[in-house]
């Protein structure tokens, strides 16, 4: 089509007689209306080439078409712009306008940490009340000991380092006396790289995280409180327990010597009543308070074990003739199976025959008339184990968990009238764990309970003093060292010279 437009355009220019120009003029328009889309065509269909066009009607018509072409044509749509390649050479501020919508303030940093643009879609909230950062203003906010942290970060992005993240505290002017001065911001910075590897500039992405920094510090302080508070507890408990027991054991003296009638005879028989009723509260006064004691001890790490060799069913038999009398008279059978396989162990036997003591104790508690209770005794492997089971009330599966906790009892409409401070399973499993054992307990309400304990049956559980922890040796009451004695009897020496 553009050959047929030129043959028209060189048809034109033979004329004879048609002046020059106006034949340079005709070819021309039609050079141009060559280029507009769909022209050619419909010029070639109302212009055979043979046509010779008079030079004004040439421009006529050269001009309407261009005007119709105009009118018409539409530009295609420019191409999409390209991002240019990231180079040495190219500034990092170039490629920073996305970084306009990241949450928070985002600032660009050179090798030395200055400030040379900054972005970010909350700048503008943070203008309010930070100082100009660009430069050095932005480092120079950072709170004194957090700079070096944030310098450091910096400096290993620099080695080649990817990423880092680091929590500063930024200073703020206080707008009112009880505000806070810093406000902690969390840092998350990436190196921008170039092809060589060469640091470009470190992309900083600052957030405001005060409110996860005071949950956090109130979180460290609830915890000092509460360990602050249970060792306040455990020195209360040592303290009353130590106190209590001198005047109990001066009770129960005096209660056991009116009873015994030594210094005369009591008038009537409601004297003897009261007399026994003081002797048997100082008594079960004098167990709770020596429970407190072991339980305060066990908890700060001073709970002594001895362990030697001892005859298991000695201490078994031991437990018996203990509590047999309390349970005949509740009319519950109380009754022991030690093989004599099980031989000897080694632990502490005041402990294991405590353990004992306050598993039947509360099997006999909670067991009503007709009930049976059962000590068992039996050697697996090297473990020896110690099974007390009764026929008892029982105990719902939802509270097993709790048992075992210091002060803790199970309260229903069947327990309440039962007496106990809650600690005699507290210290079981405490006593079990000094000897590196394991307590195990099963239960059905109006069915029974079945509690077991192993320990290792040749002393290798117990962890000597060494092993104990420096923050539980306390010695409660205080003791006097052997060089605290020697210094004090130094001293008397001294002054009785004197």
């Amino acid at each position: 089509m553009a050959a047929r437009l030129g043959a028209v355009a060189g048809g034109a220019s033979e004329r004879p007689g048609e002046a020059r120009p106006a034949a340079h003029l005709r070819a021309a328009a039609l050079t141009l209306l060559a280029g507009v889309p769909g022209l050619p065509l419909a010029l070639s269909a109302v212009m055979p080439a043979s046509a010779a066009l008079p030079a004004g009607v040439a421009l006529a018509g050269a001009g309407a078409l261009l005007a119709a072409a105009a009118s018409a044509w539409r530009p295609a749509p420019p191409a999409p712009a390209r991002v240019p390649e990231r180079t040495a050479d190219a500034p990092a501020e170039a490629f920073a306008s996305p970084y306009d919508l990241f949450a928070g303030l985002v600032t660009l940093h050179d090798a030395r940490g200055f400030v040379t643009a900054v972005h970010g879609r909350d700048r503008a909230d943070l203008a309010g009340w930070m100082r100009d950062p660009m430069g050095r203003g932005y480092l120079d906010q950072i709170h004194v000991s957090d700079r070096i942290p944030f310098l450091a970060a910096i400096d290993r992005l620099r080695q080649g380092g990817e990423r880092e993240t680091v929590d500063v505290r930024i200073d703020r002017p206080r707008a009112r006396p009880d505000a806070e001065q810093f406000v902690h911001m969390r840092v998350d910075m990436t190196a921008l790289r170039a092809p060589d590897g060469a640091l470009l500039s470190v992309v900083a992405q600052s957030r405001d995280v005060s409110e996860e920094a005071r949950l956090r510090s109130e979180t460290v302080l609830r915890a000092a409180e509460a360990e602050s508070a249970n060792d306040a507890k455990t020195r209360f408990l040592a303290a009353v327990s130590h106190e209590l027991r001198t005047p109990l054991n001066a009770i129960l003296g005096f209660s056991d010597i009116l009873s015994g009638e030594y210094f005369g005879k009591l008038e009537n028989d409601r004297q003897r009543e009261y007399v026994a009723l003081i002797h048997h509260s100082g008594s079960h006064l004098l167990s709770v308070v020596n429970t407190m004691l072991d339980v305060s001890k066990i908890e700060a790490g001073r709970y002594e074990l001895l362990p030697e060799p001892f005859i298991v069913a000695d201490s078994v038999r031991a437990c018996e003739q203990m509590l047999g009398l309390q349970a005949r008279d509740k009319g519950v059978t109380l009754t022991s199976r030690v093989p004599r396989a099980v031989g000897e162990a080694v632990a502490d036997q005041r402990a294991i025959q405590q353990i004992l003591i306050n598993l039947v104790g509360n099997a006999i508690k909670f067991t009503d008339r007709g009930g049976v209770v059962t000590i068992d005794a039996a050697r697996e492997g090297r473990d020896l184990l110690l099974v007390v089971s009764d026929t008892g009330i029982g105990i719902p599966a939802d509270k097993l968990d709790a048992i075992g906790q210091p002060f803790m009892q199970v309260q229903n409409e069947y327990t309440r009238k039962y007496e106990g401070t809650g600690l005699g399973l507290s210290l079981v499993k405490g006593l079990v764990a000094l000897h590196g054992g394991s307590f195990s307990i099963r239960s059905r309400p109006g069915e029974g309970t079945v509690i077991a304990v192993r320990v290792p049956a040749d002393g290798s559980g117990i962890a000597g003093e060494a092993d104990m922890p420096a923050a539980a040796m306390v010695d409660f009451p205080p003791k006097l060292t052997a060089a605290d004695d020697r210094n004090g009897h130094d001293e008397r020496a001294r002054q009785k010279t004197a």
